[in-house]
């Protein structure tokens, strides 16, 4: 049972910049809490920490 997700950056709206979002997937009954994954973010031109969003 796959679950479609957003992954939105948390360091980006602090600096003023939009923020990276990524789509991915997830299993609902073996992950129960939110998804935290270190993604790359075209404005900031690093790596962020990116968490799931509704």
């Amino acid at each position: 049972m796959q679950e479609t997700v957003t992954l939105e950056c948390t360091e980006a709206r602090k600096e003023g910049k939009p923020p990276s979002r990524y789509l991915t997937k997830r299993n609902k009954k073996t992950v129960t809490e939110r998804i935290e994954k270190k993604k790359y973010n075209p404005f900031l031109k690093r790596h962020t920490l990116h968490k799931e969003i509704k």
